[in-house]
């Protein structure tokens, strides 16, 4: 028999060793500090030139100058008055329509077109890389020549069909064309991969259960495909969204005549050409910094935007 002591002991608590204590703080802290390197990483050289790219927006803020006073949203109403602030952005959404969407569609489809039982599956999947592998210094100096106004390649095939040519570099959206034309060559295999990736993680059963009720490849793709990869699609049409709305290279080195102006009559010139201008050529970092704080607030506006449009789209 128990006495009444050896019953209260066993109903006590007993205290773990010190090896499971040490444990089960490790399982608890390990993963905040594998994390913990990014943040810092981030904070250093993210978060805080962010906050303080605001900070500067609300000076007066030229290089070189001896006094930097502070003027609150100036920058900013100067800016929303800006016609070249307006041209350059109306130039960024075009050439992000232009990219983005033919990308993310040719992308699904060479994505569904290499998960096939292709010969040399390997060799066709890296093949589709090698666009963004390319230097694109010699990638901007190829398409200017096929798109050149004079003996381009382009002009050539449209002449050989009836069509007249076309200024490329002088024509508003003929210039948007060929800058997102390059912008897609280079982007379109990289999300095709990611695509790809996704496809295959799809089980194979689900394919088999549909192709046994009777439904057909076309209905599987849209049916059963496109929505298990509707992460991945919401991850894809994000980034191209963030990328597509920064663009800067691609137009900088279309014509490197035109310096960042984007053409004689800014045609092709986007914000973060005219930021670059602004900062880097004028020397203004307030006005620049507004610049960069509004397109920041556009580009979370807008991928938030897609980001919803995606979720109620693909189901």
């Amino acid at each position: 028999m128990l006495t009444r002591v050896d019953r209260e002991r066993a109903q006590q608590p007993r205290s773990r060793p010190p090896r499971l204590r040490l444990s089960a703080v490790d399982a608890k802290v390990s993963p905040y500090l594998f994390v913990a390197p990014f943040f810092v990483l981030f904070g250093a050289v993210g978060l805080f030139p962010l906050l303080y790219t605001a900070y500067v927006s609300l000076f007066d803020w030229e290089l070189g100058a001896d006094e930097m006073p502070f003027i609150g949203l100036q920058n900013y109403a100067t800016l929303f008055s800006d016609g070249q602030f307006w041209n350059a952005l109306f130039n960024t959404f075009s050439i992000f329509l232009l990219s983005s969407v033919p990308q993310v569609i040719i992308a699904v489809v060479l994505a569904a077109l290499l998960s096939s039982n292709l010969r040399a599956r390997t060799a066709w999947r890296m093949g589709v890389l090698l666009p963004y592998v390319a230097s694109l210094v010699a990638l901007a100096i190829i398409f200017g020549n096929l798109f050149g106004p004079q003996y381009g390649m382009v002009n050539g095939i449209l002449s050989a069909v009836g069509i007249p040519p076309i200024d490329w570099q002088a024509d508003t959206l003929g210039s948007h064309v060929a800058i997102a034309s390059m912008v897609n060559w280079r982007w379109t295999g990289y999300n095709a991969l990611i695509v790809l990736a996704a496809m295959l993680a799809i089980p194979r059963e689900v394919h088999e259960a549909a192709t046994v009720d009777g439904a057909g490849p076309v209905r599987r793709f849209f049916s059963i495909t496109l929505p298990m990869l509707k992460p991945t699609l919401i991850f894809v049409i994000v980034t191209s969204t963030i990328g597509g709305l920064q663009i800067f290279t691609e137009p900088k080195l279309y014509d490197p005549t035109s310096g960042s102006g984007g053409g004689a009559e800014h045609q092709y010139q986007t914000v973060v050409l005219y930021l670059y201008q602004s900062g880097f050529q004028q020397l203004d970092l307030g006005y620049a910094s507004a610049i960069a704080w509004t397109l920041f607030l556009i580009v979370v506006g807008v991928a938030g935007l897609n980001f919803l449009l995606t979720r109620r789209a693909v189901r």
